[in-house]
Parts: C-alpha cells; structure tokens; sequence
C-alpha cells in the first residue's frame, strides 16, 4: 500500500519513527522538514493532501505537536476525511465507519508504541459502508 506521510518540526521524531518502522511493508511517500528546521504545519498537511488527491487509493498519516492543526488544515480540502486520534479504537473507527483517509497525530500526545499501533489498524481496516456511506453523503452535502 503506498502511504503518504507527512509532519511539522513538532511532529519530526514521531514521523521519523513511523517512517522507520513501515518502510519495509509499504510504499512510502514523506514530507518533512530538515532537522532543526521550524516550518508551519498548514504547509505539510497542504503537500500530504495535494499528492493523496492526486492517488486516490493511497491513505496518509500526519503528525504535528497536537495534531490539531494538522487535522484543521488537511480537512479544508474537499475528498479529504482526516480523523484525529488518540487511540487505536479511534483509528478502526475512523476507517470503519467514516471512511478516513488521512490519520492525525500528536507527538507531544501518543507514546510512539501507541502511534504505530493506530497507525497500523488505519492503514489495515476497510471502510464498512452499508449506512455510513449515506451518513457520509450528509456530511459531504453543501451547507449554508
């Protein structure tokens, strides 16, 4: 599966990390900056989120500080679903039930153990379907 990752100066270690640990199961793709390097996040959630619009099977992770912005930032482009997680539970879910395609993440939030635990059932469970896609419509449908 080709995943695409991508993190702020906050996020380095964690993504380095993450790199490390999946570079020999997946085909990776990795934004980040050089070490010591202080970017702004919106700017590599944008690079994640352009080259996972242009693979549409591909699944991204991000990491920043919180991995609030990260998620702000990601979701403000339409087709783009990213899930902020804590816990490995939440991961499933946002696959299962709400069709996810990009994983947030805090450094400064979830131990590395976690993360790579969160990482992996995102990136190994499949979007259930059924009723969700019609909740999904909902919330894809323009608002005022």
């Amino acid at each position: 599966m080709h995943v695409i990752l991508g993190c702020d100066h906050a996020g380095l270690n964690l993504c380095a990390f993450l790199e490390e640990q999946l570079k020999n199961s997946h085909d990776l793709e990795v934004y980040q900056p050089k070490t010591g390097e202080r970017v702004d996040y919106p700017d590599y959630a944008h690079l994640v989120v352009q080259a996972l619009l242009n693979k549409p099977s591909t699944l991204g992770v991000l990491v920043c500080g919180s991995g609030i912005g990260m998620s702000i930032s990601a979701n403000r482009f339409k087709g783009i679903r990213a899930a902020l997680c804590a816990n490995a539970y939440m991961a499933k879910m946002a696959r299962l039930h709400n069709n996810a395609n990009v994983l947030c993440l805090g450094q400064n939030v979830v131990g590395f153990g976690v993360a790579l635990d969160m990482v992996k059932v995102f990136l190994n469970t499949g979007f259930e379907g059924g009723r969700h896609t019609r909740r999904l419509e909902k919330i894809e449908a323009p608002q005022c």
